[in-house]
């Protein structure tokens, strides 16, 4: 009877390691994006090694810590709220738990089984662990298994640092001649291998993912070197 819990458990922890790695590409794809955007647009005014070292890592640190944050914030506001939704869930278990019987009984009606079956799974499920059957069912959460967001902010923090680190190094360490090439064929294949990632984290094909990327990134590189050589040549 306790069969239906078990696979949601499953792939609810299925779900949370997608939510995460879909996180990490996007955090990494960003950090590429707008570190090779303000790299190649001072390769554009100047071709100094440690101008180009100082405004990359400026960069890098700024966009992981605001990152980093971010998801801080946004990971604590949802763990507020989910801590909130399973006090009230605690409440109202303690002061109407045959209510509450018939409510999970619906639920578990809703997904297909017969109202007898229903009754049964849901007497079983109170028994076991009667906040949890709720909670999952109810709210999609595992009261026992929140977010962390220090989790989130660490998370965000490193795969922000592993993307920007590639056009950061790859502006900086060929001759001046090979600078931009090597950044820019480097960045767009590396968009490239992020696009497909998160297509395929999202069970999407991964051809128009890959296009938008590419050309996005394309794009924001194209724009700020057109700006940094603007400015070069008039000497901002």
């Amino acid at each position: 009877m306790t069969e239906p819990t078990h696979e949601k458990s499953h792939g609810g922890a299925l779900g949370t390691r997608l939510n995460w790695l879909r996180a990490a590409v996007l955090g990494a794809n960003d950090g590429i994006v707008s570190t090779a955007g303000l790299v190649v647009g001072v390769a554009g005014a100047t071709d100094s090694r440690s101008t180009l070292l100082t405004a990359g890592l400026a960069g890098l640190l700024a966009g992981a810590m605001s990152m980093a944050a971010a998801q801080y914030v946004s990971v604590s506001t949802q763990r507020d709220s989910e801590r909130a939704a399973l006090a009230l869930e605690r409440r109202e278990l303690r002061e109407r738990p045959e209510a509450e019987l018939r409510e999970l009984t619906g639920m578990l009606q809703q997904r297909g089984l017969s109202r007898a079956v229903a009754e049964e799974a849901a007497k079983q499920l109170t028994a076991r662990d009667a906040l949890r059957a709720h909670a999952h069912m109810e709210l999609g959460i595992d009261p026992y298994e929140l977010t962390d967001p220090w989790h989130a902010a660490w998370a965000s923090f490193l795969s922000f640092t592993a993307g920007a680190l590639l056009p950061l190094l790859a502006i900086v360490l060929p001759p001046a001649g090979w600078r931009l090439g090597v950044t820019v064929l480097s960045v767009l294949a590396a968009l490239a291998l992020t696009g497909w990632s998160s297509a395929r984290l999202g069970a999407a094909r991964p051809g128009r993912a890959v296009v938008r990327n590419v050309c996005g990134g394309a794009l924001a590189m194209a724009v700020t070197h057109a700006a940094g050589t603007l400015l070069g040549e008039v000497g901002v």
